[in-house]
């Protein structure tokens, strides 16, 4: 089978890679559908903390199962689905309070046995399968797995009032993130990008106002809109110099910080306004399965977050899309590579 695998820094081969075999709990999958995550990119630039050339890139998919391992229950060759890519130890303390997002022997695509979903065929525990509804397209079900991600970045505060979210960075996850804070009942939400595409559909998204950092004073714009007193939440979704420093500054007294980018390099960080105002900053790491499960029920159930997908290559392109996301001079929330069809 053709599979789009990074050999050495920043370098992509096709490759014809012998097909998976699936165990006896596993099912056989055409990938329709991947998508490019910012931890490919990491890998593609020789950042990524675990995973390292020769490897198959890809965790995000959307395909129609063609092989089912004999011990697999409720489903049939034909379903159409998307993985929950990852997989506990179900022994570690996190697994045993069902935190398999932070379990300390994961098994994710890419790593070990388990390829990635750049490949024309992929191999899944049925235990991590979840239908598409036969109304929502392959790429679409492929942005459950990201979409799951930001579900679960807003999930994990537990500010009680829902007056303000503001997101710093509305790439991708921030993007996304603006969604699932609009779904959890945030009144005001107030993001922030260098690039003016992003900043436009963010306010297509519903957000309040969407400020460029390098040329305006985000934190006072934020006081401003909130008559003085700073967002309950806001979610660090880029990795500037600054990031944590302006965050601290537009959350409120008693307010959250969360952070769900994954910054790979030491930045400055004053800690004084957490002290001062007495927040809360906590970190997030993929999802927990009932956050995939809601990321899946809300686009099954007629979320449309197809707008987002702004480029789609064939799998031969897979270099092209992981060098225009490291250059971001093309309008891009989201590139996804169609790998068979």
């Amino acid at each position: 089978m053709k599979a789009a695998v990074v050999v050495d820094l920043k370098k992509v081969e096709i490759q014809d890679i012998p097909a998976p075999v699936p165990a006896d709990n596993e099912v056989l999958i055409k990938v329709q559908t991947a998508g490019i995550c910012g931890s490919d990119l990491h890998l593609f630039n020789g950042t990524h903390a675990f995973r390292k050339p020769p490897v198959v890139l890809g965790h995000e998919m959307a395909g129609e199962i063609v092989q089912v391992g004999k011990d697999v229950t409720g489903w049939k060759v034909g379903d159409r689905v998307t993985v929950e890519p990852q997989e506990g130890c179900g022994e570690c303390p996190m697994c045993q309070q069902g935190l398999i997002n932070i379990c300390d022997h994961i098994k994710v695509p890419g790593t070990g046995t388990w390829g990635g979903t750049f490949a024309e065929y992929f191999n899944a525990p049925a235990d991590k399968l979840y239908k598409l509804d036969d109304k929502v397209p392959y790429e679409l079900g492929t942005l459950i797995e990201p979409f799951a991600v930001a579900v679960h970045t807003v999930a994990r505060a537990s500010v009680k009032e829902r007056d303000c979210c503001v997101i710093l960075g509305a790439g991708t996850i921030g993007m996304l993130c603006l969604v699932a804070a609009r779904e959890a009942g945030f009144k005001k939400i107030i993001c922030t990008d260098t690039a003016p595409f992003n900043r436009e559909m963010a306010v297509r998204e519903g957000a309040v106002a969407a400020f460029d950092p390098i040329h305006e004073d985000v934190e006072a714009k934020v006081m401003e809109l909130t008559e003085g007193v700073g967002a309950d939440l806001t979610l660090v979704a880029a990795g500037a110099p600054n990031i944590l420093d302006q965050a601290s500054a537009c959350t409120k007294k008693r307010g959250e910080i969360g952070v769900v980018a994954a910054i790979t390099r030491p930045i400055p960080y004053t800690a004084y306004t957490l002290s001062h105002r007495e927040q809360t900053m906590y970190g997030v790491w993929t999802y927990e399965s009932e956050d995939f499960k809601h990321a899946a029920d809300l686009i099954n159930g007629g979320l449309d977050l197809s707008s987002f997908v702004t480029q789609v290559l064939p799998l031969e392109q897979t270099q092209h899309g992981l060098e225009m996301l490291n250059a971001k001079t093309d309008p891009i929330i989201k590139i996804l590579v169609r790998v068979n069809g």
